[in-house]
């Protein structure tokens, strides 16, 4: 069989496999199998980063039908506004989209690979059948265990502020590699995704292994937040020694700050984020820059040495008064 054709029929047992069957309804059709209206169900379903067909277009499966019944189910979703909800939506479709991205060819990979191995006296179709339900299973099983620890993780870190938007007291931080624009110029996308693969190994295990938690990658910087300005300070200092221990790895420019703000739907905002980015962008490379209330929270500490250092004019502070922290 052509290779083109066996893609096709993988591709078709793959969505068969995800969705649950074939698409045979219409959102209309969804709409009043669910008790969802129309429009809502529209609104969440663009959130979620899907297109928005016509409405008499066959795009729908029972599993999509369960779906939108089970969200709006659950009984804090239901009592929030549609955007809210919407925004609910649209944090998933996210994390999930992009999750996804990296997935397909992996599985499409793995797909075949059974495949091939099955017995070749067994139908072509049935083999591509089988095949796409272990690896789906295998992949959903790691999946839901991740999640499941994530989650336990998160949620211990929450019991004191439930609820979807909260004020929290954290340390905020970001650490991003100097010079990372002129360095993809000359480097070869295998050379490339080796250096993002040691730097996002590296400060992940760094953040981890001292009681923070990572926020967001982007590129070439990362986000990191924990529970305390003391934990903050050892996931900086480990990962500046962690990075000079990866030959060719580029320096970095640490900060972090500490303070009241805002978590929403798993990332975090106000002016102590604000002022850890703009900490991160004037520090020297190597260095850590922290602002004056993690100094304040650390000062007392035999672990660490604070060097307090002239007030700087960055965008949206005109006085800035950063600090450089080193182990003692």
């Amino acid at each position: 069989m052509p290779d083109a054709e066996m893609t096709e029929l993988v591709q078709r047992s793959v969505e068969e496999s995800l969705l649950g069957g074939p698409r045979k309804y219409t959102r209309t059709q969804v709409a009043e199998q669910s008790g969802v209206p129309e429009g809502e169900s529209r609104r969440l379903w663009t959130a979620m980063g899907f297109p928005a067909n016509a409405d008499d277009q066959l795009d729908f499966t029972q599993m999509d039908i369960t779906a939108v019944t089970n969200f709006r189910n659950m009984k804090v979703v239901y009592a929030s506004n549609i955007r809210q909800q919407a925004a609910a939506a649209r944090t998933i479709g996210q994390g999930m989209a992009r999750l996804a991205e990296w997935q397909a060819d992996l599985v499409l990979a793995e797909i075949k690979a059974r495949t091939a191995a099955a017995d070749p006296a067994i139908p072509l179709a049935d083999r591509v059948s089988a095949a796409t339900e272990s690896t789906m299973a295998s992949i959903e099983q790691l999946q839901t265990y991740v999640w499941r620890r994530h989650l336990a993780a998160a949620v211990a870190r929450s019991t004191e502020t439930l609820g979807e938007d909260s004020m929290r007291t954290l340390a905020v931080g970001f650490a991003d590699m100097v010079g990372f624009t002129r360095l993809t110029r000359h480097l070869h996308p295998d050379e490339l995704s080796t250096l993002l693969e040691a730097f996002e190994s590296t400060t992940t295990s760094a953040i981890t292994d001292n009681g923070g938690w990572v926020i967001k990658n982007v590129g070439d910087e990362v986000m990191f937040a924990a529970e305390t300005a003391t934990a903050a300070a050892r996931i900086s200092l480990a990962i500046q020694e962690s990075t000079m221990l990866v030959g060719g790895t580029p320096e970095l420019r640490v900060a972090f700050a500490y303070g009241e703000v805002l978590q929403r739907f798993g990332d975090l905002y106000g002016s102590v984020v604000n002022i850890a980015a703009r900490l991160t962008g004037v520090a020297r490379p190597g260095n850590i820059l922290i602002d004056d209330a993690a100094a304040s929270a650390l000062d007392d500490s035999p672990e660490f040495a604070i060097r307090h250092l002239r007030s700087v004019r960055v965008r949206g502070f005109n006085r800035l008064r950063p600090h450089r922290l080193r182990q003692a």
